[in-house]
């Protein structure tokens, strides 16, 4: 959208789809969806980038038909960015506070993420978010915002989230190649997190699970900041070509049939339950044992829960989600998914679905927006930044927009 309208653009370029959401601050300050584009994805896969003009293709026809929907044009966006070349650490820097007052500046903080994001790491890999997790002063920790306190030592928290240096030059290219400049890139749990968490959960400790095409993102949040950041390689895809193999359809077939009667919960389908699905060759429809499907979905699903598992428990942080896991993005709309995984994790799971917008809401209503969504409000929310802006693999505008949302100050 262009600078100066009052306007967001959002993009999110995933495995399956591409959908671009143009919204703007309504009246109290409530975001309104204005504008939606979808266009099927192709030339990725598992988030990452394989023919460039595919996907600049794909984003071109998403942004065309977001600007004929809302009637606006779109010149930057928000970029989505998952795969599992992403990485995070978490670090702690200090730095002395040497006036003779001894207050906690914006400079002193400003300082203390300088210093937290002098991190170790290859040529091949950029810092894609620096966020402060809390401020640590003279021992006492928990500090939300240090400006004004007296103090003699400022800590920092801070979780730092880094990419493949080639991947995340694929994706920059594409989406400028479809004549669109990037606002930020933003890592998609992190965007979906914006729409589909309470701060209750976020306080509490969570775990947010976001079933894509072609990977699952993990992101786990205590006192209500995030904590630990992870990336599955396997999404939605897999589950369908389980199904083509074990169902012996087409892809696209095998597909329809995930959507229209997926299930996990194969002991509550009946034997003689079947449904007509493409075959090979010709395209005549034969019977398929629904049984039969669902049994092949939850073998599939016991696997994707075990990495999930395996992945909490690498974080440290598995004793720490009292509020349990929020499981979105669009495979997870699976039957059965949230009871399944309630007993396999022995804690609290529900379904997320976008919430804090209004407009075309009924458009994006669904547990398959959640990163949409989740960008177009992380946009409102934290401002513009300029990829350009990087400077050795880190914004200055991210640095200051991570500082003024822990700060809790208006912009």
């Amino acid at each position: 959208m262009a600078r100066g309208s009052g306007g967001f653009a959002a993009i999110d370029v995933g495995t399956t789809k591409v959908c671009t959401l143009v919204g703007q601050l309504g009246f109290g300050g409530d975001l309104e969806v204005t504008g939606i584009g979808l266009a099927p994805s192709r030339g990725l896969s598992k988030g990452m980038v394989l023919n460039i003009d595919e996907v600049a293709e794909a984003i071109k026809v998403s942004v065309e038909r977001a600007e004929r929907s809302s009637g606006t044009r779109i010149y930057s966006a928000h970029v989505g960015i998952t795969g599992n070349h992403l990485t995070c650490q978490n670090n702690r820097a200090m730095v002395t506070i040497n006036r003779n007052d001894h207050l906690v500046s914006m400079e002193d903080v400003s300082r203390v993420l300088e210093a937290v994001r002098a991190v170790s790491i290859p040529n091949s890999r950029e810092i894609i978010h620096v966020v402060p997790r809390s401020y640590i002063l003279d021992g006492q920790e928990g500090v939300q915002n240090p400006v004004g306190l007296h103090g003699f030592r400022l800590d920092v928290e801070a979780h730092i989230i880094t990419g493949a240096v080639t991947a995340i030059q694929n994706l920059t290219k594409c989406v400028q190649e479809a004549g669109i400049e990037i606002e930020n890139l933003v890592l998609e749990p992190l965007a979906s997190g914006e729409a589909v968490l309470t701060e209750d959960e976020r306080e509490t400790g969570v775990a947010l699970v976001d079933i894509g095409g072609g990977t699952t993102d993990i992101a786990l949040f205590s006192h209500g900041s995030i904590a630990h950041t992870a990336v599955l390689p396997v999404g939605g895809y897999q589950f369908t070509q389980d199904l083509v193999i074990g169902i012996r359809a087409p892809y696209a077939a095998a597909e329809e049939a995930k959507l229209a009667y997926g299930c996990v919960l194969p002991q509550t389908i009946s034997p003689d339950d079947t449904f007509e699905a493409a075959a090979f060759g010709d395209g005549t429809k034969r019977l398929v044992s629904t049984r039969l499907m669902s049994e092949v979905m939850r073998a599939r699903l016991d696997e994707l829960l075990d990495l999930i598992r395996d992945e909490i428990r690498v974080s440290g942080f598995h004793d720490l989600l009292p509020a349990g896991i929020v499981f979105t993005g669009g495979s997870s709309n699976l039957r059965g998914l949230a009871e399944v995984a309630e007993q396999f994790f022995h804690m609290p799971v529900r379904l997320g679905v976008p919430s804090g917008i209004y407009g075309l809401v009924d458009a994006v209503h669904g547990p398959a927006y959640a990163t949409s969504v989740g960008l177009l409000l992380w946009a409102v929310r934290y401002g513009s930044e300029r990829a350009d802006a990087r400077s050795d693999g880190f914004s200055l505008s991210d640095f200051f927009r991570n500082l003024l949302s822990l700060l809790k100050i208006k912009v």
